[in-house]
Order: structure tokens, then C-alpha cells, then sequence
């Protein structure tokens, strides 16, 4: 599997890229950006994982997310891949929360979605051994996780999934509970089906919490001003959830701060910090 080259550019001392490669996972071409901060010959570097929210590709935080000054700082890696496969071949649904841009990080299991939506099949394995063959630098003995709305939901699911591959986890406006909004419950009836929602608790943070996964800690940042924050967000379930739990949660509610970029991009460096103290050698 090889693996092409699209841009590369010269940033803070560092080289940020996007690359593309035939993906097995999803049948598809797939496009992720990564930035290496400049770094001595031989070294290895932490890895921070970015999942972008609905509608999104690898462009939005790579343009808007301005992580790569504290990236550089800190001497991470940041890689940010796309939210859904793309392509002709691929089928939609012509809506923002379902289809092309709104793969949920699942692997489905419903027609004709199952063919090619296989987001987590993709970020859990594929990918990161991609990223291993192609770039020695990256040391995913040190890796953290982070993402937006629909991609927090996926940095918190694959991380409670995979608990002792992330030394760090945070979100930023995370979709707490897709079993309990709509665009949770549309997503995961398209592509999982409605007869059997067990199914679904693989893919709802507060529900795998619930069903025994831990974490050591976790770091959320929500927008009180975020239109989304009481009937699709609903962090306070993910705070329930860690509390009866145990699991030490830092949920900070931004004053003023909505669901977009501006928001992000605000604490993103907060975030590289925070991920930098855990993943130290």
C-alpha cells in the first residue's frame, strides 16, 4: 500500500503534509494531514490523533486549528485524517449528519453503508500502521486523543475502547451520548440497524463507561453559546457518567464560545499543552 504525497509546506520550523493512500478499510482513497515538528535526526516523537466533526475533512483543523506552534514547542506530531470515505462510488444521503462527512467513526453493518464506512477499522488500525511504516519519527508508544463534536465522540469511544494505547484524551464539544440525541440515534440506526441497539453501546462514551471501560483521566471543553450544547452535546451526561465512574473529568464550560473554529482554535493550544505533560518520555 503506498501511500502519495499531496502538499507539503514549511511551517514553525516544521513540515506540515497531507498525504493520500488506497485505504483497505473503506475501498477508497483516503486524505490525512500531519504535521512533524523539527526535530533532531533520529529522534522519535509523540503523536497526538485529531478527528474532525461533521462535515468535515482533514482541511479544517489543518487551516483553522492552529495547534502547530504549541505542536512545535512540545515536539508532537499532529495527525488530523478525514471523516468519512469519499468518492463516486461511495453512497449518501445528501444530508449534513448522515453520509460523506458524517462516517461517526464506526464500522457499519447495514447496506450499502457497510461497504465502504469502516471509520473505525480505519483510525484503530489502518492508519496507525500506515503512519508507522511511513514515518519513523512518529512514536506511538506515546500517543494522545483528541477531536471535535462527531470526532470527540470518536477520540472518546476509540480511547475507551483502547485504553491502554492512549497515555491522553481530551475533546473539545464532544457528542457525550449518541444513544441519547438525534444525531446519535440517526447515525447509529443508518448504519447499525435498529434491531439490535447493544450494538450501538461500542459507539456512546457514557454508555461504555457505564458497561466497565476506564480512562485515567479526561479533558473536555464545551461553549456555553454552543447551539448544540443541550439537545445534541449534553455534556453533563459524560460528567454523570465519569462521576459514578471515577474517572477524574476537567470539564471546563467556555463562556460565550459557540460550536465553530474560533472556539477551537482558542484552546487548541490548552489541549497540545495538557497532552505534552502526559506524554513525556
Amino acid at each position: 500500500m503506498g501511500m502519495e504525497t499531496v502538499s507539503t509546506n514549511r511551517v514553525h520550523g516544521g513540515t506540515q503534509g497531507v498525504y493520500r493512500h488506497d485505504s483497505t478499510a473503506t475501498g477508497t482513497p483516503m486524505t490525512f494531514s500531519v504535521f512533524i515538528p523539527e526535530h533532531a535526526p533520529g529522534a522519535r516523537l509523540p503523536v497526538l490523533w485529531y478527528l474532525s466533526g461533521l462535515t468535515c475533512t482533514h482541511a479544517n483543523v489543518t487551516e483553522k486549528g492552529e495547534y502547530r506552534a504549541a505542536c512545535a514547542e512540545h515536539g508532537i506530531i499532529f495527525i488530523a485524517p478525514d471523516t468519512s470515505p469519499r468518492g463516486d462510488a461511495v453512497p449518501d444521503d445528501d444530508a449534513y449528519d448522515f453520509g460523506k462527512g458524517a462516517g461517526f467513526y464506526v464500522d457499519a453493518t447495514q447496506a450499502p453503508w457497510a461497504t465502504h464506512y469502516r471509520m473505525r477499522s480505519y483510525i484503530e488500525d489502518e492508519l496507525p500502521g500506515l503512519i508507522l511504516r511511513e514515518f519513523p519519527m512518529a512514536d506511538l508508544g506515546r500517543q494522545g486523543i483528541t477531536g471535535h463534536s462527531m470526532g470527540g465522540h470518536g477520540a472518546l469511544t476509540i480511547a475507551l475502547r483502547n485504553p491502554d494505547r492512549f497515555r491522553s484524551v481530551s475533546a473539545f464539544a464532544p457528542i457525550a451520548s449518541p444513544l441519547s440525541c438525534r444525531w446519535g440515534e440517526k447515525a447509529l440506526n443508518g448504519y447499525l440497524g435498529a434491531d439490535d441497539r447493544t450494538a450501538w453501546r461500542s459507539y456512546d462514551a457514557c454508555a461504555l463507561i457505564a458497561d466497565g471501560a476506564r480512562l485515567p483521566e479526561l479533558l473536555v471543553d464545551q461553549g456555553d453559546a454552543d447551539a448544540f450544547l443541550d439537545n445534541q452535546l449534553k455534556p453533563a451526561l459524560l460528567d454523570a457518567a465519569c462521576r459514578a465512574a471515577g474517572i477524574p473529568l476537567t470539564l471546563r464550560m467556555q463562556p460565550g464560545y459557540d460550536h465553530s473554529y474560533y472556539f477551537i482554535s482558542t484552546f487548541m493550544p490548552d489541549h497540545v499543552d495538557w497532552h505534552a505533560e502526559r506524554l513525556k518520555a
